[in-house]
């Protein structure tokens, strides 16, 4: 089963550094959590973490018990917004396509599902829209980025809709809980500078909307030699995702962010025991 991702809500701004970035904007945040999470995956390691047998095989698609609904409902929406110095407009294709080329190395597809060009502001109607399809009914990122932004404007924003996978564990009544590599949909927008007044200076010149982050914690799951090897790959596919397209789309700065303002890599920390 594939999952929809919900649009964002405004970004809190806690627990950040303020860094200047030249550009569209003034100055935008960045937060250190890099450090956290890597101490994070390292216990994970240090704890749990050996010699042990391959991971299960994928289960039904259509296999999402309730219990998984309810932990998706509790959890927070994950986000990474990059920004660019002295972007120009006509340079954002290039960013796109540089962004969206890094998913098929770290868990996601080559190909792009779905596109949409939202006019001003997200209230209008698309002015472009169109679902290719998942697997090889994809199209290349260099197609999808030339037919949205054949419609080049200040004021747009242009969605593509990719699919990555992460690991998630499936649990269901007389049976022993099972992980599986589960595909959901991730949204990675671009912003034009006057799109919904100037979005962008908290949104990012890029933002990827990862959807749910439950696959980076499991809370609802007893935190065992599987799950903390499930939870340290999700994390360190995550962390390695956010490197590759900072570096592979020259972003000077970029801000891992929740829609409640809180922080992943401080309820990852908790989770594995590691507050003070």
């Amino acid at each position: 089963m594939v999952q929809e991702l919900r649009r964002t809500a405004p970004l809190t701004q806690s627990n950040c550094e303020r860094v200047p970035i030249p550009g569209w904007g003034k100055t935008q945040q960045r937060v250190p959590n890099e450090i956290i999470f890597q101490n994070a995956v390292g216990c994970c390691q240090r704890s749990f973490l050996g010699p042990g047998s391959a991971p299960a095989e994928y289960p039904p698609a259509s296999w999402r018990p309730a219990g998984r609904l309810k932990l998706l409902e509790m959890s927070d929406n994950l986000y990474l917004s990059l920004w660019y110095p002295n972007l120009r407009l006509t340079a954002l294709p290039d960013k796109m396509a540089s962004v969206l080329g890094a998913f098929s190395s770290h868990g996601g597809d080559a190909r792009i599902y779905a596109t949409t060009v939202w006019p001003v502001g997200w209230g209008e109607a698309p002015a472009f829209q169109r679902v290719y399809g998942h697997g090889e009914r994809g199209v290349e990122p260099k197609q999808a980025i030339e037919e949205a932004l054949e419609l080049l404007h200040d004021d747009y924003a242009y969605e593509f809709q990719i699919g990555w996978t992460l690991w998630e564990v499936e649990t269901a009544a007389g049976l022993d809980p099972r992980w599986a590599r589960v595909p959901r949909l991730v949204r990675v927008t671009a912003f034009g500078p006057l799109f919904d007044e100037g979005a962008y200076e908290q949104e990012g010149h890029i933002r990827i909307d990862f959807g749910s982050d439950a696959a980076f914690l499991e809370e609802g799951t007893q935190l065992d030699a599987a799950a903390a090897r499930h939870v340290e790959e999700n994390v360190r596919q995550l962390i390695e995702l956010t490197g590759a397209v900072e570096k592979a789309s020259g972003a000077t700065a970029r801000l891992l962010w929740s829609e409640l303002g809180e922080s992943l890599a401080q309820r990852l920390a908790a989770r594995l025991g590691m507050e003070n």
